[in-house]
């Protein structure tokens, strides 16, 4: 239903630009609403990003040049718990399997975590930014922030108020928060291709960078 729902909408948008629908004489053209992406394997992962129960909106693809893109991406608002809903913020386009790998750390890697070691479940989660036409810093050669395909997190907010940031408690943080980041660290690693945290670089000290792609690099 929703796949179905998401290709009436495009078909609709794509006869109006072709001028299928008739407009009246005195009224000036109007532009049609840009599509979102409809390839089957967009169409499958928007399904099943429905399916989670969490917060998005599709997204039109949109080509920036030199290596920088946002194609077959959302934009997340809020990610659904076991019990609860947890909220996003900062957060821009982000490509749609990128997408999913993080609503599933999200659940069962950082709240679930949270639950168990903290005490509480979380209530929001804090990123740095997804999208960004930048390269990896010190290269000439794009980040995976420029197809959308990373995402940085830089805090967790608790629902008892507590706010677990990995610049302040990464190494100065309670023994609790301590092992919390470092257990979300981990099962990111199990997750996203490549995970950066403070133990990578100073670049990284005030965040955790999540990537799809990479083969599997965890520092």
């Amino acid at each position: 239903m929703f796949a179905r729902s998401l290709i009436l909408a495009v078909a609709t948008g794509a006869l109006a630009a072709c001028g299928a629908v008739p407009q009246s004489r005195a009224t000036a053209p109007q532009s049609a609403p840009r599509p979102v992406a409809v390839s089957p394997a967009a169409q499958t992962c928007l399904a099943e990003l429905h399916q989670t129960g969490s917060r998005f909106s599709p997204l039109p693809d949109r080509y920036e040049g030199s290596g920088c893109a946002v194609t077959g991406a959302v934009q997340l608002s809020a990610v659904r718990g076991d019990s609860s809903v947890l909220g996003i913020s900062n957060i821009g386009p982000v490509e749609c399997q990128t997408a999913q790998t993080f609503l599933g750390w999200a659940r069962f890697g950082v709240d679930r975590a949270a639950r168990q070691i903290l005490g509480s479940p979380i209530a929001r989660i804090e990123t740095m930014g997804s999208y960004s036409c930048r390269n990896v810093a010190g290269t000439s050669r794009r980040s995976a922030h420029a197809t959308a395909q990373a995402i940085d997190i830089g805090a967790f907010v608790l629902e008892d108020g507590r706010r677990i940031s990995v610049l302040g408690d990464w190494s100065q943080g309670t023994r609790e928060e301590r092992e919390f980041l470092r257990i979300v660290h981990e099962s990111a690693c199990k997750r996203f291709g490549t995970v950066l945290g403070p133990d990578y670089n100073e670049a990284h000290r005030d965040h955790l960078h999540l990537e799809i792609g990479g083969g599997g690099f965890c520092r």
